[in-house]
């Protein structure tokens, strides 16, 4: 069944919305601090258009947090139902990650704001799916037993940190990085020990915390 089209009114509101989340992103990830006229302004509208749709900045930063969440988890369960080879399933979901570019989020605007309920559920789904994908290649044999699935989770972080050019360039050089740690993750191979133990979940989650 087809949807119906949206009104004028409604498709232009939707318009807006895109424009404001696409805005606070960018304004965001760039200047945590940065004041909710700053979207209004990236976005080119009004600022009480912007206080219709977000009530606040930490509003708008819920919001952007919770599609970034949505969006790991769609791309965590599309891994996990592909069949066949175990490594190039965990390879998707790592490039689609990356592509995804979630962990911009985390790295800039972690201990930013108050976490909603909503956003705690699906923190624990997305964790609950990176621990089921990591298991899985661990005990099929492709993934080194060492590496954690905080490893994971960090590695994530430092990618998302390259930002270097365009959007273009940009996601050219977080590929080429992550063609070589997957190189760097596959078992079996020779690896030497890595030194120290890895992140602990409490380690990660506490940087959530307005207080961290």
């Amino acid at each position: 069944m087809t949807a119906a089209p949206m009104s004028g009114r409604k498709a232009q509101a939707a318009r807006n919305d895109e424009l404001i989340l696409q805005a606070a992103r960018a304004v965001f990830t760039a200047d945590p601090g940065a004041p909710i006229a700053a979207v209004a302004e990236r976005a080119g509208v009004g600022i009480s258009a912007l206080y219709r749709r977000y009530p606040s900045k930490e509003a708008l930063l819920q919001k952007l947090c919770g599609d970034g969440l949505k969006a790991y988890i769609a791309v965590t369960e599309q891994a996990l139902a592909r069949d066949g080879d175990v490594w190039e399933a965990f390879a998707g979901y790592m490039r689609g990650i990356v592509d995804a570019d979630t962990n911009s989020l985390t790295i800039k605007l972690a201990g930013t704001f108050q976490p909603t309920e909503e956003l705690y559920r699906d923190a624990m789904r997305s964790g609950e799916l990176a621990t089921a994908i990591h298991h899985r290649a661990v005990d099929a044999g492709v993934l080194r037993p060492d590496v954690s699935v905080a490893d994971i989770a960090l590695l994530f972080e430092q990618i998302a940190s390259i930002k270097i050019g365009d959007e273009e360039r940009t996601s050219q050089l977080r590929h080429r990085y992550l063609s070589l740690i997957m190189d760097s993750l596959r078992a079996p191979a020779g690896h030497r020990p890595l030194p120290g133990p890895p992140a602990e979940d409490d380690e990660l989650s506490a940087r959530w915390s307005p207080s961290a």
